[in-house]
């Protein structure tokens, strides 16, 4: 039974100053002229386009490539995300073929409909270690990006919420971490597995690298501890539906545009010699070209892959890629589109001695439409919940060899090398059990190039997956340490045996041409428009978001990240918009 259920997008066509959501770009759109345009309506638009338009002297259009998320069935149940990669939601993305992964290309989804990718994700709500702002901090000279700056923005965005299935929660959070007056609802899974109890059983019998941990977003979260994300009430909370509701797209100072795509952004003056200003953006829709101007900044907010590929098409970048290209350059940036870094990630899975695994309800339509009336009538049930309700995050140890005679890619000594995502499934052919494992302080580093000067051409992306040989040390200890997990007597009884393609593979030799055979992306590109220091010579944005060497311009969103955090990506967007979006309006609001 194909998981996908019938999909809907509800139709856009107001005037302007009613209620001025526009379905395509067409002659109803008179206006031109905005203080903000906003390039990408995604997880750190929504935010900037929610908080800008609160302040009714603003005049704020947001352009989106994708459609509407409303009446999109898919996005709101939990347990459907998987099933709108390779959608219309879907960029439908692939790399480039990856050299140390034996030439394989992989897969690269983005969202492309309202809400970006926080509209499509696993919705894990993790925020990694407070080592991973710190050391964006200590790079770009600005202590507001260290960690003990950030926290109040964690909790500004955070609205925590109790669970779909209502139950005694303490034990498995600190209240103390997170914000309760926030926009995005977070929550614990709302469906209690048959294997949590386990998983909790196992951590404290082995304590050490998967002891207890009561909250992993803490600022401390190595160890084992309960899954948290961008759930609320049994469905999804993304940036679409927290921050960009009814009540705010009704604003009369906020116009937003979707199905329309932005191809390139237009040097309008200089202010100085070779110092560019940029505040016309060109936009696409059904052979229409348009232009809008912004009187105030361009906030570029297209994510990892769209915001360089656009910057690229502007004639901001490396000025001999470009001139290669026929694109004139306006501005010497070499960063663009440098420093790609992703989690690389693979499973381990176990034969299970139960039916009662999640494996059983993708293989069973009558389990499966059960399941969903549930979900469907009450917001609860196994739908409720995302990828898993577990998750552990490990650190090599502080003798390894590795560590010894190789610089350490982690922020520090909070940070993990690798999660596991415990859960209970993993297979269509049987009822399993196993983990996710993912490199979260990953070496590697990649690039985004353009594959020409045409606007409508996908960008080259080569995240260089383990192309740093200490990755793939840390995905070989990944998958032992899942084992060992796995191995504790509270699964005595239930786990049977390891599965293919991992079984019997013992030697550093073997698990390597597995992992290099079986390795992919869990899909959280970040750094390709880099911050850094203000007067350094690399770098793409200065601490405060603007582009080096260019007026009424700034980057906001995952492609800002000087370093991946040791964690799932989509929560420090939020913080980043947050920040920007309060730097923007200390600067504009009188």
């Amino acid at each position: 039974m194909p998981l996908v259920l019938s999909f809907a997008v509800l139709p856009f066509f107001f005037a302007l100053g009613i209620c001025a959501v526009y379905n395509q770009l067409d002659a109803s759109i008179k206006q031109t002229t905005f203080d903000f345009v906003i390039v990408g309506g995604g997880t750190a638009g929504a935010v900037l386009a929610n908080r800008l338009s609160a302040h009714k002297e603003f005049q704020i259009l947001v352009i989106e490539a994708g459609p509407s998320n409303q009446g999109v069935q898919n996005t709101e149940v939990p347990f459907l995300w998987s099933t709108l990669i390779g959608t219309e939601y879907d960029w439908n993305f692939t790399t480039t073929p990856q050299e140390a992964l034996n030439g394989r290309i992989i897969p690269y989804p983005r969202g492309h409909i309202l809400g970006g990718s926080s509209s499509t994700n696993a919705m894990f709500y993790t925020r990694g270690s407070g080592d991973d702002y710190d050391r964006w901090a200590k790079v770009t000279g600005d202590t507001g990006w260290s960690w003990n700056a950030l926290v109040p923005y964690f909790k500004k965005h955070e609205r925590w919420s109790p669970p779909a299935e209502p139950r005694n929660t303490t034990g498995e959070f600190d209240p103390s971490v997170h914000g309760f007056k926030g926009m995005t609802l977070t929550s614990l899974p709302g469906h209690l597995q048959a294997i949590d109890n386990r998983v909790i059983a196992a951590a404290d019998e082995l304590g050490g690298d998967f002891k207890f941990n009561l909250d992993m977003n803490s600022g401390n979260p190595l160890g084992t501890g309960w899954f948290q994300g961008t759930i609320g009430h049994g469905e999804r909370s993304s940036s679409a539906t927290s921050y960009l509701p009814d009540d705010v797209l009704n604003r009369p100072n906020l116009h937003v545009l979707l199905n329309t795509k932005t191809t390139r952004l237009i040097a309008s003056s200089y202010f100085q010699p070779g110092t560019p200003t940029f505040k016309e953006v060109e936009l696409s829709s059904n052979g229409i070209r348009h232009t809008v101007r912004a009187t105030k900044e361009v906030l570029l907010s297209a994510g990892s892959i769209g915001s360089p590929y656009i910057l690229l098409h502007s004639g901001i970048g490396d000025s001999q890629e470009l001139h290669s290209l026929g694109i004139k350059p306006a501005v010497n940036l070499p960063s663009v589109g440098k420093n790609l870094t992703d989690h690389p990630f693979f499973n381990v899975t176990f034969r299970a001695n139960t039916t009662d695994t999640v494996d059983n309800l993708i293989t069973n339509s009558t389990l499966f439409s059960e399941a969903f009336n549930e979900w469907l009538t009450e917001r609860k049930g196994v739908l409720a919940n995302g990828a898993g309700n577990n998750i552990a995050w490990v650190r090599l140890p502080k003798d390894s060899p590795v560590l010894k005679n190789n610089p350490d890619p982690s922020a520090g000594p909070r940070s993990a090398h690798w999660e596991l995502v415990i859960s209970n499934g993993g297979s269509v052919e049987e009822s399993r059990v196993g983990s996710g494992l993912v490199v979260v302080s990953p070496a590697s580093r990649g690039t985004l190039k353009l594959a020409s000067s045409d606007p409508s051409e996908p960008p080259l992306i080569d995240p260089g997956m383990m192309t740093n040989s200490i990755d793939l040390t840390m995905a070989r200890e990944a998958l032992r340490s899942a084992r060992r997990f796995f191995s504790a007597h509270a699964w005595d009884g239930y786990v049977m045996s390891e599965a293919t393609p991992t079984a019997n593979l013992t030697t550093d030799e073997e698990l390597d041409a597995m992992i290099r055979d079986n390795i992919m992306s869990i899909w959280h590109p970040v750094g390709t428009a880099a911050m850094s220091a203000k007067h350094a010579k690399y770098g793409v944005v200065d601490p405060d978001l603007k582009v080096k060497n260019v007026k009424g311009l700034r980057v906001v969103d995952a492609s800002v990240m000087p370093f991946i955090i040791s964690g799932h990506t989509q929560t420090p967007v939020y913080v980043i918009a947050e920040r920007a979006a309060d730097l923007i309006i200390k600067e504009w609001h009188r």
